[in-house]
């Protein structure tokens, strides 16, 4: 791997992009029901965070912040957000993410528990969307050398 070029006019501004970007995919994966976005897109714009990180930095930070493990485990969660909605909405007698019928166990009428099943699918796939994003990166971008414990 090249050696870390350092630069303090592009660490400078990577340090003040990163929190509004990442306030922003945040924005993006709770109104995607709303407005345009989604979990997808708030999940890819997340992920770029974490890549412009990798740009500024090198590895060893981005590794730091979001090492494999924790990167797989928010991989695991997401999905489970994802597919445990669904599930729910089977048990309670719909159908796979049918969620009008979360009105029966959350303290809300239809459509207010049919939005709020919408936002949970949203962020679980926004937070699986990141971290296959940053896993693919990572593994691109160091051809399979970044495994392991933070440096």
């Amino acid at each position: 791997m090249k050696e870390r070029y350092e630069d303090v006019t592009i660490e400078t501004i990577c340090r003040l992009l990163i929190p509004p970007i990442q306030l922003f995919a945040l924005y993006v994966i709770a109104h995607g029901h709303y407005s345009p976005g989604g979990g997808f897109q708030g999940g890819c714009i997340l992920a770029a965070s974490f890549i412009m990180m990798f740009i500024a930095y090198d590895i060893g930070e981005v590794k730091r912040r979001m090492h494999e493990k924790r990167n797989t485990v928010l991989c695991c969660v997401g999905v489970l957000i994802y597919a445990g909605i669904g599930l729910l909405c089977l048990i309670l007698g719909a159908n796979y993410l049918d969620y009008g019928i979360l009105h029966t166990i959350l303290p809300a009428y239809p459509a207010k528990a049919r939005a709020l099943g919408t936002l949970g699918i949203e962020i679980g796939v926004g937070i699986a969307v990141m971290s296959v994003m940053i896993s693919i990166f990572l593994n691109i971008a160091t051809a399979g050398e970044h495994e392991g414990e933070p440096e």
